[in-house]
């Protein structure tokens, strides 16, 4: 009796429940034998889609095949051997070198022409239904995707809701993916200590290790997070209906750390004013140094030696100016019943604003309608026009978070600093060194090294705010308590702001990295000193810091 082989398939491991079963396969395979009196050797299973080339368990019994241990192979149908004609023509030369193939379903005697024949026309019809399935799936996903829904497995950081239905942050991972993305923008974390703390909270593997870097890497590159949906294989971009989990603004700067525009470095000392003090001499900033448990920041370039000053120093310049920030009482209720006048008016024109956004949407409409019937002309290529719609829909992003509210209005902004700018002091005094840390840059991007003597230019309105209270109050000392020194505060509080509306918001007093960059050799200070104490309207440099003016007059730390 020869011997043959039993070939089994299915395209998924649910098939059976939709079509022919491995077991019922299995079980006219073994009739078939019986009743041909064939003797079944081996069985070989496989959850592949014959449409696909490269199957690891045909290519397996096919090998078998051409060694001769077995005569030949018993398998159901022809469409569970191959649809894709390179695999049958492999299976057909192994039947012109005498190889038996025998079909269950398929009544063919393929040792005859006409058997051959058969065999050969249901093999392409099989290959041509695949073809038309595939593009049949193809138009589907397509049809998805164009209207805003995501046809694969949802994101890390998402659920799926069924078919045509968009996906839903998952309450549990999708906080902590937002979590990565906003300690990654910090640029204080590598790829690999990124994942490490994030297995820590609790966003890691499913077997509890923590993800890779590349994975790591691909979910950061994601843009389905901002509202876009990418298509890797094609390259193309569509815009989809469910709730961003990033601002597009978050996720710009985590691609500028990607892509190396910034970068995140190592900090082997955790200096609390590291990388915060640049030199006004040459643009470097100060390097911390720990002497006789003192800590000092220098000027390592041979051009400024003898820029240092000691972390006390700093912190007690900070501490004085924010100090200047804090108004009394009765300005501060001057204060916000005028911001209140302001804003009400401001959102009088919210429908106007609303409107110029809407504009805005609409042309980068036409933009998108432009671009795609470029596209349909042959005027650009497939390349040009994905990659300009990718930046399209990527303002349309914007706009749109505009549009819902992302964006303060210009006196809630100036509101909201004058509320910071009351607690910073009380927030410095009592934060560790990462807070004290982050509300300096609150407040100003930079301090500035002028020789021995650091320098706190202010982003406004904290600016205006810090010479307005020196000159309502005077100077800030400890212990002393800060009475108002003027009449007709209110008049006094009505010029600042229309000082901050002339001069806008994010400005800063003495000039920052634009303006002060290496040049390879020692540039003139004179602007940066003239320009330091102009901007005390008057005073001397010092009294423009909220410092007093002289040395015989300074105050001790303040709280």
């Amino acid at each position: 009796m020869k011997s043959y082989f039993a070939y089994v398939r299915v395209s998924t491991a649910r098939q059976g429940e939709h079509g022919t079963s491995p077991e019922e396969q299995r079980a006219a395979i073994a009739a078939y034998a019986q009743h041909a009196d064939l003797n079944i050797i081996e069985w070989f299973n496989e959850t592949k889609s014959a449409a696909k080339q490269g199957r690891s368990v045909f290519n397996r019994m096919l090998a078998g095949l051409e060694r001769k241990r077995a005569a030949g192979v018993v398998i159901h149908k022809i469409d569970r051997s191959a649809r894709n004609l390179k695999d049958w023509a492999r299976l057909g030369e192994l039947m012109d070198r005498g190889a038996e193939v025998h079909f269950v379903r398929d009544n063919l005697d393929l040792s005859t022409r006409g058997g051959r024949l058969s065999a050969d026309i249901q093999a392409v019809v099989a290959a041509d239904f695949i073809r038309n399935l595939r593009e049949e799936t193809l138009k589907g996903r397509y049809g998805r995707l164009k209207q805003g829904f995501y046809p694969f497995p949802a994101p890390r950081g998402y659920l799926d809701r069924g078919k045509a239905r968009s996906k839903e942050i998952d309450p549990q991972s999708g906080p902590l993916v937002r979590k990565a993305f906003e300690l990654y923008a910090t640029g204080n974390y590598s790829l690999g200590g990124l994942a490490t703390e994030m297995q820590s909270r609790g966003l890691g593997r499913s077997a509890g290790s923590p993800l890779t870097v590349d994975a790591l890497s691909a979910l950061l590159r994601n843009p389905f997070y901002i509202g876009l949906m990418r298509i890797k294989a094609t390259g193309e971009t569509f815009e989809g209906n469910h709730k961003p989990l990033v601002s597009k603004a978050l996720f710009d700067r985590v691609q500028a750390i990607l892509s190396g525009r910034c970068f995140p470095r190592t900090q082997i000392h955790r200096f609390r004013f590291r990388r915060l003090i640049r030199c006004a001499c040459c643009g470097r900033s100060l390097t911390g140094e720990r002497q006789k448990g003192h800590v000092y920041y220098r000027c390592h370039d041979r051009s400024c030696r003898g820029v240092s000053f000691s972390e006390t120093r700093v912190d007690r310049l900070i501490r004085e100016n924010l100090a200047c920030l804090q108004v009394d009482d009765g300005d501060v209720r001057d204060f916000r019943d005028l911001l209140t006048e302001h804003i009400a008016e401001e959102e009088s024109g919210r429908a106007t604003k609303a409107s110029d956004i809407q504009r805005d949407l609409g042309l980068v409409a036409q933009r998108l309608a432009r671009l795609t019937d470029a596209f349909l002309d042959g005027t650009i290529d497939k390349a040009a026009y994905e990659e300009r719609k990718a930046m399209l829909l990527a303002q349309r992003t914007a706009l749109n978070e505009r549009l819902a509210g992302g964006d303060s209005t210009f006196w809630q902004s100036i509101a909201e600093r004058f509320e910071l700018g009351l607690t910073a002091l009380q927030g410095y005094q009592i934060g560790n060194d990462d807070e004290k840390r982050e509300i300096i840059k609150s407040v100003s991007s930079n301090l500035i090294a002028q020789g021995k003597e650091p320098v706190l230019p202010m982003f406004s309105p904290f600016a205006e705010l810090r010479e307005w209270s020196i000159s309502a109050y005077g100077l800030a000392h400890q212990g002393a308590v800060r009475t108002p020194i003027r009449d007709k505060r209110r008049m006094m509080i009505r010029r600042l702001l229309r000082t901050l509306a002339k001069n806008g918001i994010g400005t800063q007093t003495v000039p920052n990295d634009s303006r002060i960059q290496p040049t390879g050799r020692r540039p003139d200070p004179r602007p940066l000193l003239s320009q330091l104490n102009a901007c005390g309207a008057g005073k001397s440099s010092r009294t423009a810091q909220g410092l007093s003016p002289s040395p015989h007059q300074d105050c001790q730390d303040i709280g």
